[in-house]
């Protein structure tokens, strides 16, 4: 797989709702993945999204999450840009880039998915997530 630029959209308790509607909209393939099913079964947040992913028949990808609770949810700034694929050595070049100068939020590194992840704010504010696909997990998480 190529590696991949796409928003990665945060709600509040909605991501499903939302993401359903979007595949109203755009068609294509929509997979949801809850918290629960990623080892926190006793969670509040169990039943919410901790990953949607949208794959449209015209080749646009939408990605989206649940905020869990204790994560501040800002209307408005909202929106992350996400670099995934399975190129480790590209997109650990782009990490190291785009988190030199700015905030590393979630160092870059395997996680209970499988993959590694990482999130940062770089030096103009700009939110970044990076998953590097260890061939295991679903193409894009």
């Amino acid at each position: 797989m190529a590696s991949r630029l796409n928003p990665y959209i945060s709600f509040k308790d909605n991501a499903r709702d939302a993401m359903e509607f979007y595949k109203d909209v755009f068609g294509g393939t929509l997979n949801l993945s809850t918290f629960g099913e990623f080892g926190q079964p006793d969670s509040p947040d169990a039943d919410k999204i901790m990953h949607a992913q949208l794959e449209t028949d015209s080749g646009y990808t939408i990605m989206a999450s649940d905020t869990p609770q204790g994560m501040e949810h800002r209307p408005g700034d909202n929106i992350t840009v996400s670099l995934s694929g399975d190129d480790s050595d590209e997109l650990r070049g782009y990490w190291t880039k785009l988190s030199e100068g700015g905030n590393v939020t979630m160092p870059l590194e395997k996680q209970m998915w499988g993959d590694e992840f990482g999130s940062c704010t770089d030096k103009f504010g700009i939110g970044w997530m990076v998953n590097i696909s260890s061939g295991a997990a679903a193409e894009g998480s």
